[in-house]
């Protein structure tokens, strides 16, 4: 029953985090350690993951659907290829790329170096102040239809950036589209679009590491599927219920109360881990 609990609190924990660029994977590999549940492990993170994307791919349907719709039509028909709908879908696919290649090329890398709390908190605070420098200075002059190929590749890269726990996908995507001079809506909207292959892709690979005992690392706790598929689903309904307020709020405010929050979090992570009230890894791990 306790796994279960803890399930229902990652998934709540979850699905406030994922939209907002405070790193929900930093979220979820904080909280446990300090409440003593031990680390739950990369593939947990991964697949809990999953609910929140199917509530952006529910609020975001009619958006997937034309922009799928017009691609496809795009390699048969030239006349839709100009089309931004169409392009939109050759870009998602590009800023694709980098967190595939090197999530596959770095995954135990991922679920074993990167999950140090002491990198945690470090990126949490300076991807912190990445966003708030870019958030000020970002020109907020570019809309979506201005998209490019290179401008989603290096958004695409950014993104990749989240492999790293306290880095924040949206929180990446966020401060490279602002480099790039994309309004506030303009590079929320394509985070969010971008984030979705990324997190499903990673979630299903991640999907045969749930329950299979022995599996988990060593000091992480050994989340079965029951437990597993109630965070996912309360990730779902906590997400879908906040995420048009959050996007809204994320689209078109200052970013400054989430840097502040992300450097007080992270000197916190710090001091913890200084004072020796947080290990850097499950006690078992070293």
């Amino acid at each position: 029953m306790a796994d279960y609990l803890q399930g229902v609190f990652l998934g709540i924990l979850q699905g406030l985090t994922e939209f907002l660029p405070i790193s929900s994977s930093a979220h979820l590999r904080i909280f446990p350690e300090l409440f003593g549940w031990g680390d739950p492990g990369a593939a947990f993170t991964a697949v809990v993951q999953i609910g929140t994307e199917l509530a952006v791919l529910l609020y975001f349907r009619k958006d997937i659907w034309r922009i799928a719709r017009a691609w496809v039509l795009s390699l048969f028909k030239p006349e839709y290829r100009g089309a931004l709908d169409a392009r939109m879908g050759w870009y998602i696919i590009v800023g694709s790329l980098p967190i595939v290649v090197l999530g596959l090329a770095l995954k135990d890398t991922i679920e074993r170096d990167f999950r140090n709390l002491w990198i945690t908190g470090t990126a949490l605070i300076v991807m912190g102040l990445v966003l708030g420098l870019a958030d000020r200075f970002g020109r907020n002059e570019r809309e979506i239809k201005e998209l490019t190929l290179r401008d989603a590749a290096l958004m695409g890269g950014a993104q990749a950036m989240a492999l790293v726990p306290g880095v924040s996908r949206s929180g990446a995507t966020l401060s490279m589209g602002r480099i790039l001079g994309y309004e506030r809506e303009a590079a929320t909207r394509f985070a969010f679009l971008l984030a979705i292959p990324a997190v499903v892709g990673a979630g299903v690979f991640e999907l045969k590491e749930i329950g299979n005992v022995g599996v988990a690392h060593q000091g992480e706790a050994d989340y079965g599927w029951g437990p597993t598929i109630t965070a996912t689903v309360v990730s779902f309904i906590v997400g879908y219920a906040a995420i048009a307020w959050l996007l809204r709020y994320v689209s078109t405010r200052s970013y400054t109360p989430f840097v502040i929050y992300r450097v007080l979090l992270g000197g916190a992570v710090l001091l913890l881990l200084g004072t020796g009230v947080l290990h850097a890894l499950p006690a078992s791990a070293g």
